[in-house]
């Protein structure tokens, strides 16, 4: 653990197991009550210093993380693979875009601007000056899941550091080594105790999160059980919570078949389909949806399933055996309710093979639940408004994809369906990192994105100039 710019160990040590073989890769500190205490004391004593950094400053600290980040490009890339078997050429792109997150929140340090009030256009307000300043919340505490352990944790590091807040971050305890990596490096560029890293009991260290009176804001990516509890007893913090999609891909007609199977086998197998934006549902006119099917079913034979450290290998394992066997299960049981396998379906421990479902209906699990894991389950409807129905039918709205090309069904798929972002001929897993990004629904609160979230970290204050 890192707090306070210290590394911090205990007697209770914690494996981090490899979910391709179950080697140990490192083992992490179980922190006590009193860790989680020193962290947020050490964070909020450090808000003094970080405040008196000028934007300046700040931003170009941030530019050599990214640059420090970029030279151990490498060690990040492995150290993803070993700790989520995510395979090594996406966990390569996971890095690259860690590294633009720094970027961009280096840039956004010297855009947090301020505005002018007329007062005057009110009667009282003659004569008076009035402009708004933006100023850091203070100490943010931030919950990152295993999926993207490196981008996940910078977009809330990055955007909190920018806004010259202090940080006390917690990494899931599947993969918490690649966000301690991070953490040093930041550390060495900023004053002790600017960003802190501890591991250990998700409940007891969100309980401390919860109660302090220290921290002035929650930013959380995770399970919709644990959003819902921490927006019920978080009080008056602000909040942010990323909470997971059911992303649906609605293939219309007159799409471009073939573009839109492309976007069907990136969007349902990356990183196993563990991926909050992950195309979870794909919705397919009954007029192309033969044709579809054959040409999915086809392209996902084409993809390797194997050793993540291999760059030729396309689907790793899934996190842990209890992720994949509920995959099995959800698959088994649309099968049971009437859908047909076309391809895939069988499980090797963690490992669990790409697979397409076809005759899916929205009422089983597969479907109905969010499920993470490499499945493509294919919707036949007959009109445009069926589409969007099922689409619409979950408590998830993140984001979606529609493939069409008529604008004008675009622009009425684009109104009608809810979620945070609708893609237009592109897979719902399409996601910049200086976009807007956030859902609705049961898919959480407040927006992502560097130059959103360093907004959402700031707290607008109001000075006035009367007259003389």
């Amino acid at each position: 653990m890192l707090i306070n710019g210290k590394n911090v160990t205990s007697e209770d040590e914690i494996p981090v197991l490899n979910p391709y073989n179950q080697e140990v890769v490192d083992t992490v500190p179980s922190a006590s009550q009193k860790d989680v205490k020193n962290a947020i004391q050490s964070a909020n004593k450090a808000k003094i210093k970080m405040k008196s950094l000028t934007s300046r400053e700040v931003s170009e600290n941030l530019y050599e993380v990214s640059n420090e980040m970029k030279k151990k490009i490498d060690e990040f890339s492995k150290m993803i693979t070993l700790e989520t078997g995510k395979p090594i050429k996406f966990s390569r792109e996971e890095a690259k875009r860690a590294i633009e997150t720094f970027k961009l929140s280096a840039e956004e340090a010297k855009r947090i601007y301020g505005e002018t009030i007329p007062l005057d256009a009110c009667r009282a307000g003659e004569g008076h000056i009035a402009f708004t300043i933006r100023e850091p919340l203070g100490v943010v505490a931030a919950i990152t899941p295993f999926n993207y352990p490196l981008n996940l944790a910078a977009h809330k590091v990055g955007p909190a550091i920018a806004a010259k807040n202090t940080v006390v971050l917690k990494p899931s305890l599947k993969a918490p080594l690649t966000a301690i990596m991070m953490g040093k490096i930041i550390d060495t560029y900023f004053p002790d105790g600017v960003i802190n890293v501890i591991t250990g009991n998700a409940k007891m260290i969100g309980d401390e999160f919860i109660k302090s009176d220290l921290i002035n804001k929650i930013t959380f990516t995770g399970g919709l059980n644990v959003g819902k509890k921490i927006a019920k007893s978080v009080g008056l913090k602000k909040l942010t919570l990323e909470l997971g999609g059911n992303d649906p891909l609605i293939v219309l007609s007159d799409a471009d078949i073939d573009k839109a199977v492309e976007a069907a086998v990136k969007g349902s197998y990356l990183y196993s389909g563990q991926v909050c934006i992950a195309v979870k549902r794909i919705i397919v006119e009954n007029e192309i949806a033969d044709e579809f099917s054959e040409k999915l079913v086809k392209e996902t034979k084409k993809l390797k399933i194997g050793d993540p450290m291999d760059p030729k290998t396309d689907i790793g394992p899934l996190i842990d055996l209890n992720s994949a066997i509920n995959v099995e299960k959800v698959v088994k049981d649309a099968i049971k309710n009437g859908a047909e396998l076309l391809y895939g379906g069988n499980r090797e421990k963690n490992l669990f093979e790409p697979t397409v479902l076809d005759y899916v209906t929205p009422e089983m699990k597969v479907v109905k639940e969010e499920t993470f894991g490499p499945v493509s389950p294919i919707i036949r409807v007959k009109s445009i408004d069926e589409a969007v129905k099922i689409a619409n039918d979950t408590c998830y709205a993140l984001q979606a994809g529609v493939f069409t090309e008529n604008i004008h069904k675009a622009l009425e798929l684009s109104q009608k369906i809810e979620a945070g972002a609708v893609i237009i001929n592109k897979q719902s897993t399409f996601r910049t990192d200086n976009m807007p990004f956030g859902g609705f629904k049961c898919s959480g609160i407040g927006k992502e994105g560097v130059k959103y979230a360093v907004n959402d970290m700031t707290r607008e204050k109001l000075i006035i100039f009367a007259p003389k």
